[in-house]
């Protein structure tokens, strides 16, 4: 009987964290020992949050869930490299991504397959919760922007600093 770790890599821009994320986030701590909650940063773009920021909205809307499977959750910014590269540094062979619907999953496969070919890292779908199959991170920075509730789409540490962060952004009246 072996006692190695199990660890996976559930990687994400999470600009915001939605509560879709969230979901794939605990129900992956219930399948591995250790997630790693991969917030990816591209010096190239520009998000609405910087990759610290996310980070840190990541650790406290775990903190906030109460869920105990939150306690296997490690967050940590990742960039400049390849995520096979991430993976093997945390030695991590599995990725675990959430899946909306056919269009998510159009989009993952060929990334899976590349992540097999180069490294072995396998890639484990798991379908994402109905109830959030509408939750996107760019829709929920739509609705925020103009001022929209998103309550019951994002955890409460991302709610207030959408809106922090949308107030800041704001045009000046004047």
């Amino acid at each position: 009987m072996t006692s190695a770790v199990r660890a996976c890599v559930c990687p994400g821009s999470f600009d915001p964290l939605t509560l879709g994320h969230l979901d794939v986030l605990l129900r992956a701590a219930d399948l591995f020992d250790v997630v790693h909650a991969g917030v990816a940063v591209n010096p190239g773009k520009r998000g609405l949050f910087t990759g610290p920021e996310r980070a840190e909205l990541v650790r406290r809307s775990l903190a906030e869930s109460g869920d105990p499977r939150a306690g296997r959750v490690v967050v940590a910014e990742f960039g400049d490299g390849l995520l096979v590269d991430h993976c093997r540094r945390l030695g991590a062979p599995v990725v675990v991504k959430g899946l909306r619907s056919g269009t998510d999953y159009a989009y993952e496969l060929p990334m899976a397959l590349m992540n097999r070919h180069l490294a072995d890292v396998e890639t484990v779908f798991l379908v994402g919760d109905p109830a959030f199959g509408h939750v996107s991170s760019s829709l929920v920075k739509e609705v925020a922007r103009y001022g929209g509730d998103v309550s019951g789409l994002v955890p409460a540490a991302v709610r207030a600093a959408l809106a922090t962060r949308m107030g800041e952004d704001a045009p000046d009246p004047d």
